[in-house]
């Protein structure tokens, strides 16, 4: 029996190594089949991130150019409003310029009737009075003659 049992031992230690080399080969194919397997999941994550990313980059840049498109508009109505106001108020102090020197050109013309009068007024006073002296001159100088 002492045979026997060095006869298994002997054939356990050479065919041991050998069996467990088969079990590290399939240990290590096993392994890589894992290890392509899990890059393939990361490929494929990675594929995944990258066209949300893409989609979510378009939809930001589709949003930034409405958000500008708007802005332009808001920007283009604003000053076509100051515009219109601006024309407005200019319309306004025209309107009041040209009242204001239509006033002035009849208070103007008003107060020249006015001295015109106060001159024709004074003239006929003086000429009267001048008149008068004139003629109290005639009759001293007349007097005097007599």
């Amino acid at each position: 029996m002492k045979k026997f049992w060095i006869a298994v031992v002997g054939t356990a230690l050479m065919f041991g190594p050998a069996l467990y080399a088969q079990d590290v080969v399939t240990g290590v194919k096993d392994l890589g089949k894992d290890v392509d397997k899990g890059a393939k999941k990361t490929g494929d994550a990675t594929v995944d991130a990258s066209k949300a990313t893409a989609k979510g980059t378009k939809k930001a840049a589709v949003a930034t150019g409405d958000a500008t498109k708007d802005a332009t508009k808001a920007t283009v109505h604003g000053t076509a409003k100051a515009a219109d106001k601006t024309a407005d108020a200019t319309k306004d102090v025209s309107k009041d310029v040209a009242h204001g020197t239509k006033k002035a050109a009849v208070k103007t013309s008003d107060a020249t009737v006015d001295a015109s009068k106060a001159t024709a007024k004074g003239t006929k006073k003086a000429a009267v009075a001048t008149g008068d002296a004139t003629k109290k001159a005639a009759d001293k100088t007349a007097d005097a003659v007599k």
